[in-house]
């Protein structure tokens, strides 16, 4: 860094801290949480291991909170392994801007990561998210295990869209290696091939009783005959979209992604990585046992995934505990019928009391491509991939690399040069028939590269994703920070604007943060960039995070205070 570029640094360090100060002072009455980053001893399949936890649990403890709360949690980091926070808050239409990237957490993009032995004051501010959300670690894999659930009940003074419901529950679904999930990514990476799958899939930490080495500590859920329970779902798995039902009982849909949705009742769910609904469900059975139960949705030919399927139990007071409970229906694992059925019912509530406003006229349109890939061997290194190829994942043919010695926030907020190129293309640089079923080995070479697309404050931008069959074709969620976006269309095969748009739902599109492409299909999202700062976009199965199926927004500040990026905390974590 240059010595006029120090010197500003130190300017900003200092201004930083005043403002930090007063954000205290002003903020003391908010909501202070730790949380302890460390290995912990935990039993699951049978057998003990150590797996790294906040405060002791998995899955790590959930936060509770009102819309327009601020809180503080501070990240004590007593693990081996460098950590980092996200937080899934979200900016809708405006209102209350929280213009804090420092603390949204994903490694080297927002923050250098919180290393052994040190701690980091993370500022987190519910503005516009009512329902369910989630938090989880954003370095490396650590995220298998460091997730937790978030709450975020209505404005004190207002109530549901929904009669209030008996209880709330988290139901978070997540996946388990019985290895340690750090060696199973360092191998993954040095081999070049695709990773191990998981050993089972998890329902609150528990793989069910249905697992060949059953052990004690199945979640149960215990209920009276005729009452209304909200289950509160977080998809944490690392690599796996799921079916999800509970045996002889529908679920009414309420609200996904911490945003109200028209009701829509349904005898199963298809969630993504990323993603988080709100479901109701009324205990209207013969009193009884009944496993809630979910598995495996996953397309990609010869891809191989993780073919169990996780169970807990829904047990009505006053019955016999002893009974064999009743198994769900559950689509098939490739039925993309099944799950684009359910995922294109979405509708948001749109009413009176939760308007929407979905922009109409774009003044920013980006098409992207998003596809697996694979670099020819170079010498002297495993090459595990298909034909003796590494594996590989881009957006827009451009294959993502990750700065390591600062963040991609720092280096826009301190003016550095040479960290990014701002010339991410806004649209596909080779055209070919995207999703052919055979396409030439050429294609699926993509170059390297650390480019980001900067936006301007308040810009309306669209963003088609369009999913290839370049090496495997696959559903990929899309997840964006910093932002709830409208999906305002999906369709199969090739995106064709002139016929595709005319289907756009812009009367009460879901508001989304992770969309769902379909395989060899696409899906179109809106959202206007009122939210300054530095936003990931990427991939929510992790092993394309990893291959570099991401970019970075860059959205400019506005004209007055309240639309300029927050000041730089002074205790961010040092590269």
């Amino acid at each position: 860094m240059s010595l006029a570029k120090r010197a500003c640094h130190h300017v900003f360090q200092i201004l930083s801290s005043l403002l930090m100060i007063f954000l205290f002072l002003d903020c003391q009455a908010s909501p202070q949480y730790h949380f302890v980053v460390k290995e912990a001893p935990y039993t699951r399949l049978c057998s003990t291991k150590n797996i790294l936890t906040v405060n002791g649990k998995f899955p790590g403890p959930t936060l509770r909170a009102y819309k327009g709360d601020t809180i503080f949690v501070k990240v004590h980091n007593k693990g081996k392994h460098n950590i980092t926070i996200h937080w899934y808050i979200y900016v809708r239409h405006g209102v209350k801007v929280p213009r804090n990237p420092w603390s949204d957490g994903p490694e080297y993009i927002t923050q250098c990561p919180i290393q052994p032995g040190a701690s980091f004051n993370q500022m987190v501010t519910f503005s516009t998210e009512e329902g369910t959300v989630w938090w989880h670690a954003h370095s490396d894999w650590a995220r298998a295990t460091v997730h937790g659930a978030i709450i975020v009940y209505p404005k004190i003074g207002t109530s549901y869209p929904f009669p209030k419901p008996h209880r709330e529950i988290p139901i978070i679904l997540g996946e388990w290696w019985k290895r340690d999930v750090m060696q199973v990514l360092k191998e993954f990476i040095r081999t070049g091939g695709a990773p191990n799958v998981s050993d089972a899939l998890t329902i609150n930490g528990q793989p069910g009783d249905l697992y060949n080495c059953s052990c004690s500590g199945t979640f149960k859920l215990l209920v009276d005959q005729n009452k209304t329970y909200l289950l509160r779902m977080v998809n944490a798995a690392m690599n796996t979209i799921l079916f999800f039902s509970v045996a002889n009982h529908n679920l009414t849909l309420v609200g996904a992604d911490a945003s109200y949705t028209k009701p829509l009742t349904t005898d199963y769910i298809a969630i993504s990585p990323g993603q988080s609904v709100d479901a109701l469900l009324v205990t209207n059975q013969n009193p009884g046992l009944y496993y809630m139960a979910a598995r495996a949705y996953s397309t990609g030919v010869n891809v191989p995934f993780d073919n169990t399927t996780t169970t807990a139990i829904v047990q009505y007071n006053g019955s016999d505990n002893t009974s064999t409970p009743l198994f769900p229906y559950l689509p098939y694992y490739n039925d993309t019928k099944s799950a684009f059925n359910f995922i294109t019912r979405l509708r948001s509530l749109a009413d009176t009391d939760h308007p929407i406003y979905v922009p109409l006229n774009i003044s920013t349109k980006i098409v992207s491509t998003i596809s697996i890939n694979a670099f020819p061997c170079p010498e002297n290194r495993p090459c595990e991939g298909p034909n003796g190829t590494r594996l590989a994942a881009s957006m827009n043919n451009i294959s993502f690399v990750t700065p390591r010695r600062i963040d991609v926030l720092e280096a826009y907020y301190f003016h550095i040069n040479g960290v990014v190129r701002n010339d991410f293309p806004t649209f596909p640089p080779l055209l070919f028939n995207f999703t052919a079923d055979y396409l030439p080995l050429e294609l699926e070479i993509p170059k390297r590269g650390t480019r980001v697309r900067v936006l301007e404050y308040g810009s309306t931008v669209e963003v088609v994703f369009q999913g290839t069959n370049l090496v495997a074709g696959l559903d990929h969620p899309m997840h964006l920070h910093g932002y709830s976006f409208f999906v305002v269309g999906y369709g199969f095969g090739n995106f064709d604007e002139e016929r595709d748009k005319l289907g756009y739902n812009l009367i009460d599109p879901p508001l989304l943060n992770t969309v769902t492409v379909p395989k060899n299909g696409w899906a179109t999202i809106r959202f206007a960039a009122n939210n300054p700062g530095v936003w990931f976009l990427h991939c929510h199965l992790d092993r394309h995070l990893t291959w570099g199926m991401e970019t970075v927004f860059i959205v400019k500040n506005g004209d007055n205070a309240v639309a300029k990026l927050l000041p730089r905390p002074v205790d961010m974590p040092p590269c």
